[in-house]
C-alpha cells in the first residue's frame, strides 16, 4: 500500500506493542491511546488475529503540520499498527510522514517531515528487533 511501511518483528504482538510504546516515550512523544482491535472483536463475539493500534505524537511538531494544512488533523496524531498474519508472523506498520505531507499538500516542511520519518524508522527498528542479536538489515522491511 502506498505510503505504508511494514516491518517484521522478532517478537510476538504483545511484546512488540509494549516495546513500541517504550520507544515512543523514549523519543519524547506522548502515547494518547492503545486500541486492541482483537479484544474489541472478542467482546463483539467475533475473532481477529492480534491487531493493536497505538496513537502517539508530539503536539509541538504535529500542530505545525496541521497549521500548514488543517486536513493533516485526520492523519495526526501518528498511528502504528502491530498485527499478526495468518502464518503467525508479527508486523508493525505505519504511514510515512513524507507521504502524509504530500497527501495534504504540505509544502516547506521537508526538514520536519524528514526528522519524523527518521524517528519513526528508529522507533520501529528498536521495537521489532534486538540489536544485540539481530544485526541491522536482517529484518524484513517494505515501504510501499
Amino acid at each position: 500500500m502506498e505510503g505504508l511501511t511494514t516491518v517484521q518483528s522478532r517478537f510476538g504482538p504483545a511484546e512488540t506493542m509494549d516495546r513500541l510504546e517504550t520507544e515512543i516515550k523514549a523519543h519524547g512523544m506522548n502515547v494518547f491511546a492503545r486500541i486492541n482491535h482483537a479484544a474489541l472483536a472478542e467482546e463483539a463475539g467475533l475473532t481477529l488475529r492480534p491487531t493493536e493500534l497505538i496513537i502517539f505524537g508530539n503536539p509541538q511538531g504535529g500542530t505545525r503540520l496541521i497549521q500548514a494544512s488543517q486536513t493533516m488533523g485526520i492523519d495526526l496524531p501518528l498511528k502504528a499498527l502491530v498485527w499478526q498474519d495468518t502464518s503467525g508472523k508479527t508486523w508493525l506498520s505505519y504511514n510515512e510522514p513524507e507521504w502524509l505531507a504530500n497527501r495534504h499538500g504540505v509544502d516547506g516542511a521537508k526538514l520536519m517531515v524528514g526528522s519524523m520519518g527518521l524517528a519513526l524508522s528508529a522507533i520501529a527498528d528498536k521495537a521489532t528487533k534486538d540489536a544485540a542479536t539481530f544485526p541491522s538489515g536482517l529484518n524484513e522491511r517494505s515501504t510501499r
